[in-house]
């Protein structure tokens, strides 16, 4: 199934991305990853005023097949978490790219971003999976 990953995106190897939005950061997961979950049933955010650093865990993502950590693609404070999909987790599943973000974050290192992958290589990367 061929995926659209929007092109100023970046992706991280475990399907986490970025969104630049003008300072700021929006976190989520890839559509690829929503679709290998399957229904999500819950979804585990940090709270706001937490530092993630890059790599770390910062929450799950519960699916009727598995429950998976999410890991930061970047550093940073979480300046926000997206209240709706923690009440209703299929807000993930209907659009993981636009209304399914995850969290807004303040970089603490923006020059972390340019380590991610392009939408292009993270969608050879999932071709190849």
């Amino acid at each position: 199934m061929p995926f659209n990953f929007p092109e100023h995106f970046r992706f991280a190897d475990s399907h986490e991305y970025a969104n630049i939005d003008d300072d700021l950061v929006r976190i989520g997961i890839s559509a690829f990853a929503v679709d290998q979950l399957g229904d999500i049933v819950f979804v585990d955010l940090p709270e706001v005023g937490t530092s993630l650093e890059r790599g770390t865990s910062f929450g799950s993502v519960e699916s009727v097949k598995a429950v998976e950590e999410m890991y930061a693609p970047i550093s940073g404070e979480v300046l926000q978490r997206n209240e709706a999909v923690l009440a209703s987790p299929e807000e993930l599943q209907n659009d993981p790219h636009g209304e399914g973000w995850l969290l807004l974050l303040r970089p603490s290192d923006p020059s972390q971003l340019n380590e991610l992958m392009d939408s292009a290589s993270y969608a050879s990367k999932v071709a190849a999976d």
